[in-house]
């Protein structure tokens, strides 16, 4: 068996070990998705059947139907959250930093589930001062834009709210590949170390901080700087990240 290309098979490694993760990984000589799945290219013209998927996907899971702006949300999230981890996965595990070009990406209406074609590394030939820190924030700024603009009318968020969520998802997936290596500690300090505030157009930063719990135990947490509008499919369940979810709760729900 030949051996895989190192970013490709870091961006497997990431798929393989992140079960939340549904990215079907394409080689560079595998074809394309079928016509039924939409391109990140072309987001914007077939935003309908994006968000017509994802509210069919809530009204089957959770037996209610949710208004455009909050299934663009939630899809929009769920997107982000995938995209993010595609890009800072390989980074935390190599140090490289994948292309994130939006004839690179699509996504299935009807699943969720997205395609990624790995191409190269992002290449910082041109300047050797640039850190890895630097060049991931700024692919994954790239991709995002356009991809904001796309959902922006029917999300109906402003430019800071959409921002936020971009910065969320990067910290939520690097977080989440740490802990399912068994290396959370790690990801956070990372993740904070990426992402100190200030790293425009990402608003804020990481910025974790510890909850006191029971028999001296300690919980890592933060708080969402965007919403993703869960509480709006299901009231009684807040993401444990949310402002709307008191330290208590988080204990709570953490211990449990």
């Amino acid at each position: 068996m030949s051996e895989l290309p190192p970013l490709l098979e870091a961006c497997r490694r990431v798929a393989e070990c992140c079960p939340a993760l549904t990215v079907r990984m394409l080689g560079a000589g595998e074809p394309a998705p079928g016509r039924d799945w939409v391109p990140a290219t072309d987001f914007a013209d077939r935003m309908p059947e994006l968000i017509a998927g994802e509210a069919g996907r809530i009204r089957a899971e959770h037996g209610c139907a949710v208004p455009p702006h909050v299934a663009a949300a939630r899809l929009l999230h769920h997107y982000l959250w995938s995209v993010c981890l595609l890009a800072s996965g390989p980074w935390y595990l190599t140090g490289r930093v994948p292309e994130l070009g939006h004839d690179r990406l699509w996504l299935a209406p009807q699943s969720g589930e997205l395609a990624f074609r790995p191409g190269n590394e992002l290449d910082d030939a041109s300047d050797r001062a640039t850190s890895g820190d630097e060049r991931l924030r700024a692919v994954v700024a790239a991709h995002a834009a356009p991809v904001l603009a796309a959902f922006r009318p029917v999300a109906k968020r402003g430019s800071r709210s959409l921002w936020g969520m971009v910065t969320d998802d990067l910290v939520s997936g690097l977080w989440y590949l740490g802990r399912m290596l068994g290396r959370e500690e790690d990801a956070v300090a990372r993740a904070e170390r990426l992402l100190p505030g200030g790293t425009g157009p990402l608003p804020g930063g990481a910025q974790f901080r510890r909850l006191a719990g029971t028999a001296d135990r300690e919980h890592l947490t933060r708080t969402r700087l965007g919403c993703c509008l869960y509480y709006a499919v299901r009231p009684e369940d807040t993401c444990l990240t949310c402002p709307r979810t008191c330290d208590a709760e988080r204990v709570r729900r953490l211990e449990e």
